[in-house]
């Protein structure tokens, strides 16, 4: 350490701490460096013979200078005390280097200076920043693949209805034709057989094409088709499921009325499966600015530590969710069984 840090560092035990940290350690004063340890000058290729005497200005990313001069004068003004933030300096081969600083206002020998520490943070924002650009890319792919999925159950949704449907129905009538042409009590028995069994594949490609993509949706809204698979669940799994009475105020956009069927959809799939419950209740709120969806089962509850619904359905609602700028809330009830509460903004028909 060279003689004008005397005053500042009296101790030689306290100096060789300060030229042998692992941190950078600076003093700034008059917009110069008064100071500066090793480590802090080879974070962006210098001597600290180099950095002492030097303006901030020739050490500070020109795009960063303003705004690093303002928190420097509010800081020697006593605006604040101390600040801890990331600051960008110029390595002396030309590479910005990202500092992470906490600097404190104190006297060095007798007038205002900022004393401080920093850590090269440079890898480690742009590892940050990689995992940030790498979630975005997964969840647009995963909004894309949901979308393609849609799409793909629309298609086949009226391709089951529209032609397989058509070519049943035709075969339906043909059979009724010949039951009405022929007198033979063999012919009329198998034909009733046929008439009997065409009529249950028609009904079964009705149920899928709905599953597929729920034609109430589409053509009276999302409170109905919610209200139609209600019914469809209570029959076939013997859950008493209640609906709480809703005004509906706004028309969703389709692509928040598909999200939130399918979330709902999903939601009572893990109830079939999962809770062990015998009653549901579901509430949908449509209030000015927002929607709220809430189903609570009377079920053996989620363990979250383990949780019982598979990860992907839950990372399928949740991903949903999200799409729609919206948040999915999945937990005990405090009165037994589980909860799960959806969040989502309101968007009129048209903007999405």
């Amino acid at each position: 350490m060279i003689d004008q840090e005397d005053a500042y560092f009296p101790s030689i035990p306290f100096r060789a701490i300060v030229e042998q940290s692992l941190a950078g350690i600076y003093v700034l004063q008059d917009e110069h460096f008064a100071y500066a340890n090793t480590t802090w000058a080879e974070m962006i290729g210098r001597t600290p013979e180099e950095m002492i005497g030097g303006h901030l200005r020739e050490f500070v990313d020109p795009d960063f200078l303003d705004e690093l001069m303002a928190l420097y004068w509010r800081r020697i003004n006593g605006d604040l005390k101390s600040l801890r933030f990331v600051t960008r300096l110029v390595h002396k081969d030309g590479r910005v280097i990202l500092i992470e600083v906490h600097g404190t206002r104190m006297d060095y020998k007798g007038r205002p200076a900022i004393v401080g520490i920093g850590v090269d943070v440079t890898e480690r924002l742009k590892r940050d920043e990689e995992l940030i650009r790498s979630k975005a890319q997964l969840q647009e792919l995963a909004a894309n693949i949901n979308r393609l999925r849609e799409e793909q159950r629309a298609k086949f949704a009226r391709d089951l209805h529209d032609v397989l449907g058509g070519m049943l129905t035709s075969i339906k009538m043909d059979v009724s034709r010949i039951m009405r042409r022929v007198d033979s009590p063999e012919v009329q028995e198998i034909t009733h057989g046929l008439l009997a069994l065409t009529q249950d594949t028609i009904n079964t490609v009705r149920e899928i094409s709905e599953e597929l993509r729920p034609s109430a949706l589409d053509h009276i809204g999302l409170v109905a088709a919610i209200e139609k698979e209600i019914a469809v669940f209570s029959n076939r799994y013997n859950i008493a499921t209640c609906l709480a009475p809703c005004e509906v105020t706004t028309r969703l956009s389709p692509k928040r009325n598909i999200a939130i069927y399918r979330i709902f959809q999903e939601a009572l799939t893990n109830i079939a499966r999962h809770a062990d419950a015998t009653s549901v209740f579901i509430c949908l709120e449509f209030n000015d600015d927002d929607f709220r969806m809430e189903i609570v089962d009377n079920g053996r509850g989620i363990d979250m530590e383990s949780q019982t619904m598979t990860p992907i359905g839950l990372l399928g609602m949740s991903e949903r969710a999200r799409e729609i700028g919206g948040t999915l809330e999945i937990g005990p009830n405090p009165g037994g069984g589980t909860r799960l509460c959806l969040f989502a903004p309101l968007v009129h028909q048209g903007v999405q």
